[in-house]
């Protein structure tokens, strides 16, 4: 063999082992389509499995815009829902929700899809980074928390043999702590500047809402307080009977 026929082959063998290694994700994401929806779906629960839910979000949307009506289609959907959750994209599980929602109200996972919307709005009214340092920001905007609130009640109504409706209960009763703090840290911020018509309104608010909130003796006081200051003696006299039945040993109790 001549050297030139040497050298051809090293040049073929070399431009085979760039091309090999050259392939690019999306290559391989093609390559993997052509295989069917059954390959995708199968390496969107690979990565979810491995707690890769950026890449399975990416694959079962895909799968789910490629194959809308195949015999995986509500499970995809459904996985796309958690995906989206996971990585904490909002916008894009809530539009899925509420489209599985309403074109499949009687699906045997509505119920899910109900419990997941409650648990996506919940965690988008948290900071993740005050949670870990350890800052109570009860101020923050609880409009998140209310939307996951009415979530879950009406799962609990509609579906109240739901194997997730106890979860949602308990969720209920932790967001209305969440709720009932939002109040009385802005019936103090009105005190402070002795706004204290909307101070106590905040705190009537806590009483006429979450009664059974561990926040109801605060929202006492300050209702007890503003009257006082307001001269209001009637309203005074009716929230410290109130305070003194289901509170005695408070300070504002003579």
């Amino acid at each position: 063999m001549n050297n030139r026929v040497i050298s051809i082959a090293i040049i073929l063998s070399a431009g085979l082992m760039l091309s090999a290694c050259s392939s690019s994700p999306e290559d391989k994401d093609i390559a993997l389509a052509n295989q069917g929806p059954n390959a995708l779906y199968d390496k969107a629960k690979q990565n979810m499995e491995t707690g890769n839910f950026n890449a399975a979000a990416q694959t079962l949307s895909a799968l789910d815009s490629r194959y809308p009506f195949g015999p995986l289609s509500h499970q995809v959907q459904l996985d796309l829902i958690y995906s989206y959750y996971k990585i904490r994209d909002t916008d894009q599980a809530l539009a899925n929700i509420d489209r599985f929602l309403r074109l499949n109200p009687n699906h045997s996972d509505v119920d899910y899809a109900q419990y997941m919307r409650g648990l996506v709005n919940m965690d988008a009214g948290r900071n993740v980074f005050q949670d870990f340092v350890g800052i109570d920001r009860a101020d923050r905007d609880p409009s998140k928390a209310r939307e996951a609130f009415d979530d879950f009640r009406r799962l609990i109504e509609k579906y109240p043999d739901s194997k997730y409706a106890a979860d949602a209960q308990k969720r209920m009763l932790f967001i209305k702590d969440r709720l009932a703090r939002y109040e009385l840290a802005i019936a103090s911020y009105y005190m402070k500047r002795q706004a204290y018509v909307a101070a106590a309104n905040r705190g009537k608010y806590v009483l006429e809402n979450y009664p059974d909130s561990p926040h109801l003796q605060q929202a006492l006081e300050i209702m007890v307080e503003c009257y006082e200051q307001l001269d209001l003696h009637e309203l005074k006299s009716n929230a410290l009977k109130t305070l003194r039945l289901n509170f005695p040993d408070s300070s504002y109790v003579s």
